[in-house]
């Protein structure tokens, strides 16, 4: 399902919107007085080439052509769907509200992008209010799902398809009121954190570790809700409301009045609740959001950013000793296998046995040196082939351990035995694998350095008398 949008206004929402439909397939054109706009737009283009694919299993459809133009009228008068995205002023979004409706077709859809004003003051005085409603979205547009849907019934329904359709969560809000339903939540979390800063309690870098490292992964994957539904235990949300929501009436925060828990306030919360969980009972539920929470914090891991950096940090600190002896295979891995590397089989994932062989391979690289240091250095090896053979399948929560052997170390060669065993010795999985030196700035092989080298022919001298391994 692609069609014509038209964005009315190219800073970072605008932009973002661009990127969003562009990608997606549809054709998009472009107004804004900057003269910078071409160029800023270009820039949030570049990072949502690279980001927004990478969530997909499958290809994208081919990207729309992207059009700038020099007013409204031009860019508005064949779109199927205009994002107006211009600054948070009233007279402002009325004044480009009422040019977009001067050209555009009756049948268009008309989104603004604001974050606070209700449809019913941008309508004010519109020529068609009922074509104009609220599509509040998130930084970054092409990333983030979540948009917020005001006004009439029949538009904001038209357009939650059309956002589905774009890979979006349009949410439509029941009624509407100032800062819509995501705004709301965020400024008082903001206002209450602008109290601490400014009593001294704590920095700002304090507050997002809070958040980062602590409930913002819960509500990553969970929410507020269902976090606290799981927090009251067996008995639920009813039990969580009865035991923490005095508090409420404490004098903690310095935000505005709390409402009444009342027995049909806390029985409207405890049904919506127990019918968002479903069937699922509470260890059900805490198993699903560990699952999720590990997921989430070991990609966080691989990019050594927030919980994930402070993951690496203790793995390294945890990492295997330096083998006291390497006349023996020496041990290069020991782990558990999280969740995330299984398959619809309910077992290991093939490819994730090749990323066991290639941590074991950089477990030998650092105790021949090629270590992080060594990397930057501009030097590094690449591996050519990988033959895997596979022995017996790995379920999720089973420990597991790698032993190596090196075969080969003549020049730029350096040839590698794994083996993947279970805790009781148990073979899982053989791999022979052969890597070559290279330069990293000119992408092709080179010859190590003679120290580099002498280190790798001691390691391989000492292993030479072990036995041939099965299969090579």
């Amino acid at each position: 399902m692609t069609g014509k949008a038209a964005i009315i206004g190219g800073g970072v929402i605008g932009g973002g919107w661009a990127a969003r439909f562009l990608l997606n397939g549809w054709d998009v054109a472009i107004f804004d007085p900057d003269p910078q706009a071409e160029r800023k737009i270009g820039e949030v283009l570049e990072n949502a080439r690279r980001s927004l694919p990478a969530l997909a299993d499958v290809e994208m459809p081919a990207e729309g052509q992207l059009f700038f133009h020099a007013g409204i009228e031009s860019a508005v008068s064949d779109a199927d769907w205009i994002q107006e995205s211009v600054p948070e002023i009233l007279e402002t979004k009325h004044r480009v509200l009422a040019e977009i409706q001067r050209h555009c077709r009756p049948g268009a859809l008309v989104g603004s992008s604001t974050s606070g004003f209700k449809p019913s003051q941008l309508q004010f005085e519109a020529a068609r209010p009922e074509q104009i409603f609220v599509a509040h979205p998130f930084n970054p547009v092409y990333l983030l799902p979540v948009v917020e849907l005001v006004g009439h019934p029949e538009t904001i329904s038209h357009a939650g398809t059309l956002l589905t359709a774009l890979g979006m969560k349009p949410l439509a809000i029941r009624k509407e009121i100032d800062a819509h339903v995501a705004d709301r939540l965020l400024e008082a979390v903001w206002r209450e954190a602008l109290w601490l800063v400014n009593d001294n309690i704590a920095t700002t870098e304090e507050i997002d570790d809070v958040i980062r490292f602590g409930f913002g992964l819960r509500w990553a994957q969970m929410g507020l809700f269902e976090t606290y539904r799981i927090a009251g235990g067996e008995a639920g949300m009813r039990h969580f409301i009865e035991q923490f929501g005095p508090c409420l009436a404490w004098p903690w925060t310095k935000l505005t009045d709390v409402p009444e828990l009342t027995n049909e306030l806390v029985e409207k919360i405890s049904i919506q609740s127990d019918s968002q969980s479903g069937n699922h009972t509470i260890r059900e539920l805490e198993r699903i959001r560990d699952d999720n929470l590990v997921a989430i914090m070991r990609a966080l891991k691989l990019r050594g950013w927030g919980a994930g950096a402070l993951l690496r940090d203790h793995d390294r600190r945890m990492a295997l000793p330096d083998p006291a002896d390497i006349s023996k295979p020496i041990p290069t891995v020991s782990r558990v296998v999280p969740v995330d590397w299984t398959d619809y089989n309910g077992h290991m994932n093939e490819g994730r046995y090749g990323q066991v062989f290639s941590d074991a391979a950089d477990a030998i690289m650092v105790i021949v040196g090629a270590d992080e240091d060594y990397v930057k250095s501009g030097k590094s090896y690449f591996t050519v082939e990988n033959t895997i053979r596979f022995v017996d399948e790995i379920r999720a929560g089973e420990t597991i351990r790698a032993t190596t052997q090196v075969r080969l170390a003549e020049g730029k060669k350096l040839r590698l035995y794994h083996q993947l065993l279970r805790r009781d010795g148990g073979l899982l999985a053989t791999c022979d694998q052969l890597l070559i030196h290279v330069d990293l700035k000119t992408r092709r092989s080179t010859t190590p350095a003679p120290n580099f080298l002498q280190r790798l022919a001691e390691v391989h001298e000492a292993q030479s008398k072990l036995p041939l391994p099965e299969g090579m």
